[in-house]
């Protein structure tokens, strides 16, 4: 880590010369404005193909143990770089068999090559995919939010951070009858050893609500600007997640997950807890940066 590598690697996230087709960029799935994702049920490519899963979101990455929705075994940012720079089924920035093209076109920018010289002496200024993805992931370590409400009255001692609704709300999810906090645990509210395990409550439904593979269970950090959620995007709203998991956990469904059913204070005091874990502070640190826009968004 260093300055030089942060200062690149930010500048490189909204860069759209990364892409096949040169209108693309990393941000154009992870939106700083959405906490890095990008308001669709699934993310789209450079060249409109749709992937599977919609866009996580890269608030604190940087304590991840592992990366994406399903794959436990991408245990590094520059190892999940990698997967949207060259996947080809679906293609993400298309990036793959132009890797040369990708590098002359940054090693072209004067600017770009001042750049790269400070961050990575032994690059002489030249570009290449292997410095990009560095100096990205770089970036993306840099990626904290922790200045929420939860966070104020938690970890700050502020008491008055959190309403009389979202305390109730906060009791609730932690408490054993609705078990929330089993899977979404931690400082960051997602399961990083639990999707390494395979075995989470968040997963593909099938039509009669049992699991059929195992997924990553999300971060709920900045989740008041992360919707639609889920790994599809099934829900456009909070109070569907929550009706989604009273229902989750009835005999004959998910057999990880609590049966409990909540009185409409209750659901409205969980909301209140999960509207908490915004952080405005983290949001508006990146106001003017915005993600290129996409057709259809």
């Amino acid at each position: 880590m260093s300055d030089a590598k942060v200062a690149l690697g930010r500048r490189l996230f909204f860069e759209t010369k990364l892409s096949l087709t040169g209108t693309y960029s990393c941000a154009s799935c992870h939106d700083p404005a959405r906490s890095f994702t990008d308001g669709r049920a699934t993310a789209l490519g450079a060249t409109g193909q749709p992937t599977a899963n919609g866009a996580m979101a890269l608030v604190n990455v940087a304590y991840n143990v592992s990366y994406g929705w399903s794959k436990p075994t991408v245990q590094s940012l520059e190892a999940q770089m990698l997967e949207p720079l060259l996947n080809e089924h679906p293609v993400e920035l298309g990036a793959k068999g132009h890797e040369a093209e990708i590098a002359a076109r940054l090693s072209a920018d004067p600017s770009y090559r001042s750049a790269f010289r400070a961050a990575f002496p032994d690059s002489a200024g030249t570009a290449t995919l292997d410095w990009v993805v560095k100096a990205i992931a770089s970036f993306e370590r840099t990626l904290i939010s922790g200045h929420s409400p939860f966070d104020r009255y938690v970890f700050g001692g502020e008491h008055d951070a959190l309403t009389a609704a979202a305390k109730r709300g906060m009791a609730l999810f932690y408490s054993a009858r609705l078990g929330c906090g089993v899977c979404h645990s931690g400082f960051n509210f997602s399961g990083n050893w639990r999707d390494a395990q395979g075995a989470t409550g968040a997963a593909t439904f099938a039509s009669n609500g049992t699991s059929t593979m195992p997924l990553r269970v999300p971060t709920l950090r900045n989740i008041s600007v992360t919707s639609p959620y889920m790994h599809d995007g099934r829900f456009s709203t909070l109070e569907a997640v929550v009706a989604h998991y009273e229902q989750a956990g009835r005999p004959g469904t998910e057999p990880r997950l609590r049966s409990f059913e909540l009185d409409a204070s209750e659901r409205s005091a969980l909301s209140a807890f999960l509207q908490s874990l915004t952080d405005p502070e983290f949001i508006a640190g990146f106001e003017g940066e915005r993600a290129h826009p996409v057709s259809g968004r």
